[in-house]
């Protein structure tokens, strides 16, 4: 067994060790097991936000992004900036809201909100149709971490097995405390890793960030900026705006809201979380280091960026450590999505099925959905197939979705009537379902458009349909609405 695989299994351990360790002491409601009892500070709050945002999509895909699509990558530290922003006026009212009225899922703000349980239900389904490709993200990410790391000593396969069982192990036994006490470790050691690698390979190869820079622009004129068609300005601020209004739309990072203990918590991490998104320019650095270093990787091989300009630079241990790091960005986010897709089957579907089943029942049915969820999420990445690769294109557009309909209920009078909150949603995710299938661009379903605009986001469409109907259902459906309040009211 070589170092590599054994530093990797050391990270994997641990991660169990500390998943495991997190339950003594805590009777595992489902309040207690999805959202830590609302007890969590500003720093857990942090590291586990933090630790939803930094997957193997980022440190995996923010390099290879870097690496085969040179300055688009910058959109990414865009919307992870503008988001958080949002989120000083955003999760205040959500959490106030939530810890009055015990909720414990997305879903259930929904649904109390428009005291409508099947819009729970709706909801529930959309958050996990979107986060099973988003779980297979992580475990393809972490068969790919496992297998190069450690040398082919070990398969992808082999690799997202251990990860899956260490996951559903824990995710069953401590829920978000699991995930909120491996956040630590993972935190440290991957913000570690990514600024060494961010700051050594560019100096060392290249003899700083700046010429390292100056070499790539003089072998790839125009790499670094943003294309005029594509990838084009137009692209990125559309992307970006998507991206933002649609961040804390994700059925995960909605409830870790939930978990904070005041709301003073949430805003404090608002301006602090825009600091930490500077780490991504070091995985950038990583990608863009890798460009004339380690040449020709095309299509999905660009992930590969990161790994392998490491294992050409330095000894099979340090790729174990930087292995260790990988294997953690997967493991712990992979955590709080299964812990939240298990939530939402048994909170807000199989609830709604059985209203007679008692909390504890209720409780006990997430923690032990969680395996079997982890189970087709591994049948899922093994198989691979077009149709995760599609749902996978489609899922952040579908969370997105929600937007309008959520900042609606946060107003003081909301005038969104329950059907228009319901048809906004379908227009909005069977619009995303087929542009996303079809493979349809802005070009081709708008061609009259300028030059400019057709480089927009394909999701906005939705979005601008899903706002269309919300408003127009509305206005048809608000005075039926009134009559009916002003009845029972009188009765």
């Amino acid at each position: 067994m070589n170092s590599a695989l054994l530093i990797i299994f050391a990270a994997m351990a641990l991660a169990l060790f500390l998943g495991i360790r997190a339950r003594p002491g805590k009777g595992m409601s489902l309040e207690q097991w999805a959202v830590g009892g609302r007890g969590f500070g500003t720093a857990i709050v942090f590291l586990l936000m933090a630790g939803e945002i930094y997957t193997t999509f980022v440190f995996l895909g923010g390099s290879g992004y870097a690496y085969g699509h040179g300055g688009a990558a910058y959109y990414m530290i865009g919307y992870g900036s503008l988001c958080f922003v949002l989120s000083y006026w955003l999760l205040p009212p959500i959490w106030r809201y939530a810890k009055q009225r015990g909720l414990i899922s997305q879903p259930d703000f929904f649904a109390a909100k428009y005291s409508s349980p099947m819009l729970g239900v709706f909801v529930a389904i959309v958050g996990i149709v979107a986060l099973i490709p988003y779980l297979v993200l992580q475990l393809k990410g972490l068969g790919i971490i496992v297998t190069v790391a450690s040398y082919s000593a070990l398969s992808s396969t082999q690799g997202v097995w251990i990860g899956a069982t260490v996951v559903a192990v824990y995710v069953a036994l401590s829920g978000v405390h699991g995930s909120a006490w491996t956040s630590v470790v993972k935190d440290i050691l991957v913000m570690g890793v990514a600024v060494f690698l961010g700051l050594y390979l560019p100096f060392h190869y290249y003899g700083g960030v700046g010429q390292m820079f100056a070499a790539i622009e003089e072998a790839k004129p125009g790499f670094l900026a943003l294309s005029s068609r594509g990838e084009s300005p137009v692209w990125l601020v559309s992307t970006v705006l998507l991206s933002t209004l649609g961040f804390y739309m994700w059925p995960h990072m909605f409830m870790a809201t939930y978990t904070a203990k005041r709301e003073e918590v949430l805003r404090r991490n608002a301006y602090v979380l825009p600091i930490y998104q500077l780490m991504l320019l070091f995985i950038f650095f990583v990608g863009f280091a890798a460009v004339l270093r380690i040449p020709g990787l095309k299509g999905t091989e660009i992930d590969l960026a990161l790994l392998k300009i490491s294992m050409a630079t330095f000894d099979p241990w340090f790729v174990g450590v930087i292995g260790a790091a990988g294997v953690l960005t997967a493991i712990v986010p992979g955590s709080m999505i299964l812990m939240t897709a298990s939530t939402l089957l048994a909170n807000n579907v199989y609830r709604v099925a059985r209203p007679g089943a008692s909390k504890e029942h209720i409780a006990a049915s997430a923690r032990w959905i969680a395996p079997l969820i982890m189970l087709a999420a591994v049948f899922f990445t093994l198989q691979g197939g077009q149709t995760i690769v599609s749902l996978l294109l489609m899922a952040y557009a579908l969370v997105t979705q929600l937007f309008p309909v959520l900042v609606a209920s946060l107003m003081r009078n909301n005038p969104v009537t329950r059907p228009a909150a319901f048809a906004s949603i379908i227009v909005g995710e069977a619009t995303v379902a087929a542009v996303s299938l079809t493979k349809s661009t802005i070009a081709q379903l708008f061609p009259f458009l300028p030059d400019a605009l057709k480089d927009l986001n394909v999701g906005i469409v939705a979005l601008v349909l899903n706002v269309i109907t919300l408003v127009i259902v509305t206005l048809l459906t608000r005075r039926a609405t009134d009559e009916a309040r002003s009845g029972a009211t009188a009765l």
